[in-house]
């Protein structure tokens, strides 16, 4: 097992709060991770979608009340969104007589309804964090390389499975699952065939600026259609919308956003890749590479960090931008080969930005200056030393 870096999120969450929603796609270990935490603690647990744990949501009051003094584990809570009512005035009632935090974990797949629900309930009660699949920071102390995170992705089943077959097929049943069960359950009623199209173009122009237009006319609807689709798979963790960065500098900055499959072993089973040497020789190699070089950053980021990427109209550029709780910028442009020379653009954009730090991750370990204020870094140091921000 690879130790979740999540946990110790969601426990400080439960020491100030009553309730604690932790959010991911299916499969990433939310029940996995639920389960280590309620072993150090008199807990309950009740998955939602199993008709006899539901069952028992018959008279939430009196089965809450019987379990006053555990944890609450509720998974799938999607399945009986009235909870959220329940939960609240239950909460309520326990500061008025001044009872402890930490009551409910609230487990689900970051559904729109789940977000709504919960944050119309459960405001100033709830804090929510975010269970991704499993990125560089955590695979340091454990035998996994690198290079397998990259090609397989990190869903647990996935990253750990015996061979580069069974983990493709492990993601294709994923994907299929996903199309045909799970997300009908969240979004508008959009044909599995048409929404799988959708999300292998997705995969094709990884890393690039959306284009709506573009995207309608291939899949033969609006463009207010594409904004739909993008909005359910973003709002789902599967897909990262990362904005531009804005800032007056009277530059003609490019506005529209990029995207980005959010899961690389997800990507290259939308494109049908099978291995690091399929991967090696594929145009999408560069742009994979810098995709989960982006999510691995941005999970290994303090909390409050705000991610971007910076582009003007005259080529400067830089491919992610960190904006650090207390305001100050890190520049970060992104290498898949063993050479880390940044492009003229980036030099640019430093003269622009005037960024604290700036860095180039690539696919090397050595750490070493570049030039007056940048460094060559590979992607596991640059994740350690987020980590420890």
């Amino acid at each position: 097992m690879v130790p979740r870096l999540a946990e110790s999120c969601v426990e400080k969450a439960l020491a100030r709060q009553a309730a604690v929603a932790l959010l991911g796609p299916r499969q990433v270990g939310k029940t996995t991770l639920a389960m280590d935490i309620a072993r150090q603690r008199p807990s309950v647990y009740l998955d939602l979608e199993n008709p006899a744990d539901r069952s028992k949501m018959a008279d939430p009051e009196l089965y809450f009340a019987s379990h006053r003094d555990e944890l609450v584990i509720l998974d799938e809570i999607h399945r009986t969104p009235e909870l959220f009512a329940t939960l609240r005035g239950i909460i309520d009632r326990g500061r008025r007589e001044g009872r402890r935090n930490g009551q409910f974990l609230i487990l689900g797949s970051a559904s729109i309804e789940l977000l709504q629900q919960s944050g119309e309930s459960l405001a100033g009660r709830i804090a929510f964090v975010d269970l991704d699949p499993i990125h560089v920071a955590e695979i340091t102390n454990v035998d996994v390389p690198v290079r397998n995170l990259w090609v397989r992705g990190g869903f647990p089943d996935s990253l750990l499975a015996d061979s580069d077959a069974a983990s493709l097929a492990w993601r294709r049943d994923f994907i299929r699952t996903y199309l045909e069960r799970d997300i009908p359950q969240f979004g508008p009623r959009v044909p599995a065939e048409t929404l799988g199209r959708f999300w292998t173009m997705l995969a094709h122009m990884h890393g690039g600026l959306l284009n709506s237009s573009s995207l309608s006319r291939n899949l033969s609807t609006s463009a207010q259609t594409i904004g739909r689709y993008v909005d359910l798979l973003v709002d789902l963790l599967l897909v990262r919308r990362l904005m531009p960065f804005h800032t007056n500098l009277g530059k003609r900055l490019v506005k529209s956003p990029k995207l980005y499959i959010r899961d690389s072993g997800l990507l290259h089973a939308l494109l049908g890749i099978n291995s690091y040497d399929d991967l090696a020789g594929h145009p999408i190699v560069g742009m994979s590479w810098e995709g989960f070089v982006i999510e691995s950053l941005i999970a290994a980021a303090p909390d409050g960090a705000v991610p971007s990427f910076y582009r003007t109209a005259a080529g400067a550029e830089v491919d992610l931008l960190l904006q650090m709780p207390q305001g100050e910028l890190w520049a970060i442009e992104i290498k898949s080969g063993l050479t880390a020379k940044p492009e003229r653009g980036f030099h640019v954009a430093r003269t622009d930005l005037a960024p604290a730090n700036s860095f180039v991750v690539y696919a090397g370990a050595e750490r070493y200056p570049l030039s007056d204020g940048v460094e060559a870094i590979g992607l596991p140091d640059l994740s350690k030393l987020l980590q420890g921000l």
